[in-house]
């Protein structure tokens, strides 16, 4: 939802708005949100990986880009579902809060995952979500007295999506499109209509025992919009007695982040430090992105599955 041609007065915000220039992130940042533990719940990209998890499940994230510079993004995300054991389903609802600089995303989404065993130990589910989307932007907060500044823009759309998944006790591969955009932008099309596009997600992962206490988890997502570069992500992580994980994660537009986990049946606490690679990245004048998140299950669900 990020537009990057905005004059902005503080000199924090300016300093982003040139490093945007530069650095040609703009495009990246078109992007539906990202975020780099998507290991260790992809239900916000893939709602059917929740039928997964036989419990309910409260999650949250937040995760605040370029930290130290004036209106760099910030993103809070909260998902929770519960299972519908009769049916091998599961329902819940994703809540988005995406802001950056004078722009503000906020997304709703409901969704229903169902889940079909091909075989003794495989499995194909599927997922479809509803929701709005609202966009808005308030330009006037720039300069009431500029005419270029004077019309803030509000949009809010209908939202559908769908996702399939298969997996068995140790791998999964996931198609989604969780934002399927069914109307134009309408006025807010001097965005370049990046706010209300279609997104797609292809991700995999698989977990493997390397000794009796200690197993890795590497994992790939693939993220693409039109207009915007194809985004590939790859990670890795270890987890000591299935309670510790260590690990890190990168992305081909120079981005790396180091991950730490701690597991437990119940409850769930990560966070992460992403960082640029490159000299011509944002991080590469040390400008990080912290995240954090937080999980609960709940109800008489069977023993955690390793894949989660």
């Amino acid at each position: 939802m990020k537009s990057g041609y905005m004059i902005i007065k503080n000199t924090g915000a300016t300093l982003l708005a040139l490093f945007l220039l530069l650095t040609g992130k703009v495009s990246a940042q078109t992007q539906a949100f990202s975020y780099t533990q998507y290991m260790d719940n992809l239900t916000p990209l893939n709602s059917a990986y929740s039928v997964l998890d036989k419990a309910g499940s409260v999650n949250m994230m937040a995760r605040k880009q370029w930290v130290g510079i004036d209106g760099s993004p910030t993103t809070f995300q909260f998902n929770g579902n519960i299972p519908i054991a009769s049916m091998g389903a599961a329902a819940g609802v994703i809540v988005l809060n995406d802001q950056f600089a004078i722009e503000r995303q906020t997304e709703v989404n409901a969704y229903f995952a169902k889940s079909i065993q091909l075989g003794q130990k495989d499995f194909l589910a599927v997922s479809l979500n509803a929701g709005i989307r609202n966009y808005r932007a308030n330009y006037s907060s720039l300069d009431a007295n500029d005419p270029v500044f004077t019309n803030d823009v509000r949009q809010t759309k209908p939202n559908l999506g769908f996702a399939v998944m298969y997996y068995t006790d140790w791998y999964y591969v996931g198609v989604s499109v969780p934002e399927l955009t069914i109307t134009s932008l309408g006025t807010a099309s001097v965005q370049n209509n990046r706010n209300f596009i279609n997104h797609y997600y292809f991700t995999g992962a698989f977990i493997k025992d390397i000794s009796e206490d200690i197993q890795v988890k590497p994992s790939i997502l693939f993220s693409y919009a039109r207009g915007v570069p194809l985004i590939t992500d790859f990670s890795s992580m270890f987890y000591l007695k299935e309670t510790l994980g260590l690990g890190a994660t990168y992305r081909l537009n120079s981005e790396m982040a180091g991950i730490i986990s701690f597991n437990f049946t119940r409850f769930h606490l990560g966070y992460s430090y992403q960082f640029g690679t490159s000299s011509e990245n944002l991080g590469g004048v040390n400008i990080p992105t912290h995240e954090v998140t937080i999980g609960y299950r709940f109800g008489s669900g069977a023993v955690k599955p390793k894949l989660l």
